[in-house]
C-alpha cells in the first residue's frame, strides 16, 4: 500500500483513460481502484502491476498542460481494502485497454487502425421545418448554397489546408448567405434586433473560442477564432465582444445589414403564435494531417428574448472537437443541446463507450434529444461521417477523399 497522500503521473492520455475505466468498475461500492504498472514500450502490455483501493469521494483530478498529455491523480485519504474481485476485474480491463486503446495523437499515431480517408468534411445549414413540398426554385436555391459551401471546404482540404481553416471558411460563406440563420440571414429577437452567436474548436489542441449576442460583427465565426487565438479566454459576449472586434479590426456593419424581409415576416408570424423556429450553420472537418475541427454560427431562435444565448457558442453543447474522437456541430433547440451537453456527449460515448461516430450520433439524436429538437453533424479521426436529425429536414452536405460529394435537405 502507498501513503495516505499519493500522487501518480503517467505519460500519455491512454493510461489516464485506463484509470477512468478502473473507477467505473468500482463506482457502485464508492471506491476507486488505483492501479500502477510499468510498460516497456508504447502500446505494450503491462510488465508488472499492483492495485490499491481508495474512497472515490476523496479523489481529485487536475489536468496538466495539454502538451504534457498527463494527468495527476491525488488521494486525500488512506487506502481501504480492495476486494480481490475488484482488483482482478480492473487488471483484466487494463490488459484489454493496453491492447485495444490507441496511442495519443501527440505521439504520432491516431489509431491502431489506419485511417480510411485522408480528409473528410460535413456541413449543415440548420435543422427544422423546411417543408418537404417547398417550391422547386427555393429548394434549388438551398441546394446551390450548400454545394458552394461544400466545394469551398473540399478545396481547402484537397490542397492540404487545415481543418480549422476549412470550417471557418465554410461557415463564413454561409454567414454571408441570407438563406441561412446566421450572419446576414440571422433571425430577429423579440425586440426586432439581430443577436449573433458563434464558436470554433481545434481538435488538435482543444483550443476554442466563441462570441455571443454580437450585433455589428459581419462574420462572428472569425471573431470567435480570434478569441481563441488572441486571448486567454473562450467566450466573449455582448459589448465586450464588440469592443474586442474593434481592437482586432474585424469587419463591422450597421445592424441594418442583417435585416431581411423574409426573416422579419417570420418574426411577425411567430409573435402571433408564441413559438419559434430554429436554424444554424456549421461545419466539421478532418484534414490530411489528421486534425479535426468544428465551427458553428447562428442567429438563434426567432422571437427569442434579448440576451438569450443558445448552444452554438457553448463548447460541448453546440460545438466540440477532439482529435482522439470526433468533431461535432449541432443545430436545433439550444436549451436541449445545452442540457445534455450534446456535442461532447458524442465524443464521450466514443471514448468511454466504444461507440462509432455514427452510433454515438444516433444515440444522442434518437434517444437523448426529443423528437423535433434538431440534429448534428460529426466526423471522426478516420474520416467517417455522421449526419443525424430528428426534425422534418436538415440542410446538409458531406464530402471526403474517396470521391463522395452530396448535398441534401430532407431524408
Amino acid at each position: 500500500m502507498r501513503d495516505a497522500k499519493i500522487t501518480q503521473i503517467y505519460e500519455g492520455t491512454n493510461q489516464v483513460r485506463r484509470l477512468v475505466i478502473g473507477r467505473a468498475l468500482t463506482r457502485a461500492s464508492g471506491q476507486l481502484v488505483i492501479a500502477e504498472w510499468t510498460k516497456s514500450a508504447p502500446g505494450a502490455l503491462p510488465d508488472s502491476g499492483s492495485a490499491a483501493c481508495y474512497p472515490a469521494v476523496a479523489l481529485s483530478t487536475t489536468a496538466l498542460a495539454p502538451d504534457t498529455a498527463t494527468t495527476r491523480w491525488t488521494a486525500r485519504a488512506g487506502p481501504g481494502l480492495a476486494s480481490r474481485a475488484a482488483v482482478a476485474l480492473l487488471c483484466a480491463a487494463l490488459a484489454t485497454a493496453c491492447s485495444d486503446a490507441p496511442e495519443p495523437a501527440a505521439e504520432g499515431a491516431h489509431e491502431r487502425q489506419e485511417r480510411a480517408l485522408s480528409w473528410a468534411i460535413a456541413i449543415h445549414g440548420g435543422a427544422g421545418r423546411i417543408a418537404r413540398d417547398i417550391a422547386p426554385a427555393e429548394r434549388d436555391l438551398h441546394l446551390a448554397s450548400l454545394d458552394r459551401a461544400l466545394r469551398l471546404g473540399t478545396g481547402v482540404l484537397e490542397q492540404g489546408g487545415t481543418s480549422l481553416d476549412a470550417v471557418e471558411k465554410v461557415v463564413r460563406l454561409l454567414e454571408d448567405d441570407p438563406s441561412f440563420n446566421a450572419g446576414k440571414g440571422a433571425i430577429f429577437n423579440h425586440e426586432g434586433r439581430n443577436e449573433l452567436d458563434a464558436s470554433i474548436m481545434d481538435g488538435a489542441t482543444l483550443a476554442c473560442g466563441a462570441v455571443g449576442a454580437v450585433t455589428t460583427v459581419k462574420n462572428p465565426i472569425s471573431l470567435a477564432r480570434l478569441v481563441m487565438e488572441r486571448t486567454p479566454h473562450i467566450l466573449l459576449v455582448g459589448s465586450g465582444a464588440e469592443e474586442f472586434a474593434g481592437e482586432m479590426g474585424v469587419e463591422r456593419v450597421d445592424p441594418a445589414y442583417f435585416f431581411t424581409e423574409n426573416r422579419y415576416r417570420e418574426l411577425l408570424d411567430v409573435r402571433k403564435r408564441e413559438a419559434g423556429d430554429h436554424g444554424t450553420v456549421g461545419a466539421v472537418a478532418l484534414d490530411r494531417a489528421g486534425n479535426l475541427a468544428a465551427a458553428t454560427s447562428t442567429g438563434g431562435l426567432t422571437n427569442k428574448r434579448a440576451g438569450r444565448v443558445g448552444d452554438s457558442p457553448l463548447i460541448g453543447s453546440g460545438t466540440y472537437a477532439d482529435n482522439r474522437t470526433c468533431a461535432v456541430s449541432a443545430t436545433g433547440t439550444g436549451e436541449e443541446f445545452i442540457r445534455h451537453a450534446a456535442a461532447y456527449s458524442i465524443s464521450a460515448r466514443m471514448e468511454f463507450g466504444g461507440k462509432s461516430v455514427q452510433q454515438a450520433a444516433k444515440d444522442v439524436v434518437g434517444q437523448v434529444l426529443r423528437p423535433g429538437d434538431g440534429g448534428l453533424i460529426a466526423v471522426d479521426r478516420r474520416g467517417d461521417l455522421a449526419l443525424e436529425f430528428n426534425t422534418d429536414s436538415m440542410r446538409r452536405g458531406a464530402a471526403d477523399s474517396s470521391g463522395r460529394f452530396e448535398v441534401r435537405i430532407g431524408e
